[in-house]
């Protein structure tokens, strides 16, 4: 048994090596994006939407159930500084936080991501060179060119963010107009490019049509169905629950929610807004 003393010992170590590599590939490969982890097994996901600077409201949003938290930052006055803020104060909160740029400048993606976005959501896209240049500053090389600056993204997600960042994002480019939908089949096919979000009021107000109108329905069907052929996430508003291909959803916002709940308690009913129709963005009392 001496003899063979020295094979097994090579035996054992070359196994301890292995499993050792195969933690480091497990750590170093964590999806923590819950809600990109459930799109990739074919789930649907919910966001709720934030636009409030109140570290109390994101919190009581980012517990209540949603998959992720759609951060307005393109049609709200927050600053970077609040939604880190209230992004640190709720670590660990089920919702990751997903924020819509004001635009996909390299300043406002790569100060996203340093505060600990997981998901950037890029709006009124009409080109292609516009979701390109997101991809770009919001990943790590070899695959982007974010820099490595300074942020609150290790103490939220981990000392080895370096590493896991790329596969951890969620990149979502949103269809707002005629001009979307005719360049949908490009938009999806962009690398790096996970969700196309269909949106429902601004489709609406660029075409002129309404929800329900056979022009409307064909330009959504349209975009759709490219991101489908793609083989993209297809993303809009709660109400579009039902519709058929779709698995991103947003959903409304606090003062909406706060709203609905207090109709729900005092028995007054929940809104006007026909089932299946997305409600119209701005016109909350």
């Amino acid at each position: 048994m001496i003899k063979y003393f020295p094979m097994r010992v090579a035996w054992v170590f070359a196994v301890c090596l292995l499993a050792g590599q195969a933690v480091w590939a497990q750590q170093s490969g964590k999806l923590y994006n819950t809600a990109k982890q459930k799109l990739m097994e074919g789930k649907k996901v919910i966001g709720g939407t934030v636009s409030s600077n109140d570290p109390d409201i994101y919190c009581a949003m980012a517990t209540a159930g949603f998959d992720f938290l759609w951060i307005e930052m393109q049609h709200s006055p927050l600053t970077y500084q609040e939604t880190a803020r209230m992004i640190r104060a709720c670590k660990g909160a089920p919702a990751v936080p997903f924020i819509r740029v004001p635009d996909a400048t390299e300043g406002d993606i790569q100060k996203a991501m340093d505060i600990g976005a997981l998901g950037i959501i890029i709006p009124m896209v009409e080109s292609v060179e516009k979701v390109k240049a997101a991809v770009k500053f919001a990943n790590y090389p070899p695959i982007g060119k974010r820099s490595q600056g300074g942020g609150q993204y290790g103490a939220l997600w981990g000392s080895n963010y370096r590493q896991t960042a790329n596969q951890n994002l969620t990149i979502v480019a949103m269809i707002e107009s005629p001009a979307g939908v005719d360049i949908a089949d490009q938009i999806a096919a962009i690398e790096g490019v996970d969700v196309v979000f269909i949106a429902s009021t601004d489709l609406s107000s660029f075409s002129g049509k309404k929800q329900g109108e056979p022009e409307y329905e064909a330009l959504v069907t349209r975009a759709r169905n490219a991101i489908l052929k793609a083989g993209k996430k297809v993303g809009g508003p709660h109400a579009w629950t039902n519709r058929q291909g779709y698995t991103f959803f947003q959903a409304g916002g606090e003062t909406s929610l706060i709203r609905t709940g207090a109709q729900a308690i005092l028995g007054k009913g929940a809104g006007e807004t026909k089932s299946g129709v997305a409600p119209t963005e701005g016109a909350e009392k």
